[in-house]
């Protein structure tokens, strides 16, 4: 197998994990009584990986597997809260109803052999 082959296989592979572990964070989160508002939606130049709904609360989700759950934990960095708020905040705009509602950052961690973790609030919105 060749270079250019290998880093492909290593792609598609991550690709699948992340996928897979996006579907059980949302079965989590729909066990826990959040109602799913969209999925893996991009703007401005970043990624929410599901955005859901329980009451009047409103949380945007980040999603991380890894091979350890502490792996997953550092795994959101601050380029990415970053980007991840620039894209919150373009959903925001483009969905006025949601302006009386509560807003967070949420995440899921995922790893094998491990249930997955819910972290509401795991960090800071940035908001102007």
């Amino acid at each position: 197998m060749r270079q250019s082959e290998k880093a492909l296989a290593r792609r598609e592979a991550t690709f699948l994990r992340g996928h897979r572990a996006e579907w059980i964070a949302l079965l989590l989160l729909l066990m826990k009584g959040y109602r799913p508002l969209a999925r893996r939606y991009a703007a401005s130049g970043g990624e929410i990986d599901l955005i859901v709904m329980r009451g009047s609360t409103i949380a945007f989700v980040e999603v991380k597997a890894r091979g350890s759950m502490e792996d997953a934990r550092f795994a959101i960095t601050a380029r990415k809260r970053q980007r991840f708020s620039r894209a919150a905040r373009a959903w925001l705009s483009r969905n006025a109803w949601a302006a009386g509602k509560t807003w967070r950052a949420d995440a899921v961690f995922v790893a094998p052999g491990q249930w997955p973790q819910h972290i509401a609030s795991a960090f800071e919105l940035e908001m102007p």
